[in-house]
């Protein structure tokens, strides 16, 4: 009698385009490595030309393939634009994000248009620009949404960016369920308070640091590369049956 053994997917991405939104730092670089290391060609979009350029430089010294392409994520002209011009992306890590913490009723009504109009217009419509090219295209595709925890809970001084981070929860699984048909994932990713370089000044201040460590239950910040196997992970065919969910790296804060 034979036992049939379960096939483990392959993780890597060979042969796949991903698009990566913020990738000049942070989170949006760390996938784009991730990405460029499991054998995907990756674009790096970013405001920033200096900061994407040497990093798209940085991932082809490894013998790794990445462009860079300058690009105004709010500016959905010249997203539409500049996506035409290329052929079609099967990932895209939707990364480009921001915050303006402040209490309640000192919220400006720029900071708010400013949040909103990144986090959550401009992710939109990347992703309808991606997904429509895919669908016109007959591709599958995976499209993994940069949320936050706080797309699943509420916290002080981050109203509006709790607003922007539930908004874009509830286009993923909407845009999951339009998709599915096309064979398009479309999956949210949701960290904890990470330590990287643009955070290390906020945890100088000790009652932030304490506060934020006693919500997540591991006890300690995360680690951009703590990252990097979720969106490997999300991006192929590893993910194959999960589409409309919200994946959590939190280190339990969203447990309790």
């Amino acid at each position: 009698m034979s036992v049939e053994l379960a096939l483990t997917p392959s993780f890597r991405l060979d042969g796949k385009r991903a698009l990566v939104t913020g990738a000049g730092r942070g989170i949006g670089l760390a996938a784009a490595s991730a990405l460029a290391d499991a054998g995907a060609h990756v674009t790096l979009a970013a405001r920033t030309v200096s900061e994407i350029e040497e990093a798209a430089e940085a991932i082809r010294a490894r013998g790794q393939q990445a462009e860079a392409l300058t690009l105004d994520v709010t500016d959905i002209a010249a997203v539409r634009a500049a996506l035409s011009q290329r052929a079609p992306f099967q990932v895209l890590v939707n990364n480009a994000g921001m915050n303006r913490p402040a209490p309640l009723i000192d919220v400006k009504v720029e900071d708010f248009d400013a949040i909103m109009g990144l986090n959550v217009r401009a992710a939109f419509f990347m992703a309808q620009t991606v997904a429509k090219r895919l669908v016109d295209e007959k591709l599958a595709g995976s499209i993994i949404n940069i949320s936050s925890q706080m797309g699943h809970v509420g916290a002080a001084r981050r109203t509006v960016y709790c607003a922007s981070k539930h908004a874009m929860e509830g286009f993923t699984k909407a845009m999951a369920i339009e998709m599915a048909p096309h064979n398009i994932r479309v999956n949210s990713l949701g960290p904890t308070f990470l330590e990287t370089p643009m955070t290390k000044p906020f945890f100088e201040n000790k009652a932030f640091r304490d506060e934020v460590l006693s919500k997540i239950k591991l006890g300690r910040l995360g680690q951009l590369a703590e990252l990097t196997g979720a969106i490997v992970f999300l991006a192929g065919n590893a993910s194959s049956l999960m589409t409309g969910s919200a994946l959590m790296l939190d280190g339990g804060w969203t447990a309790e």
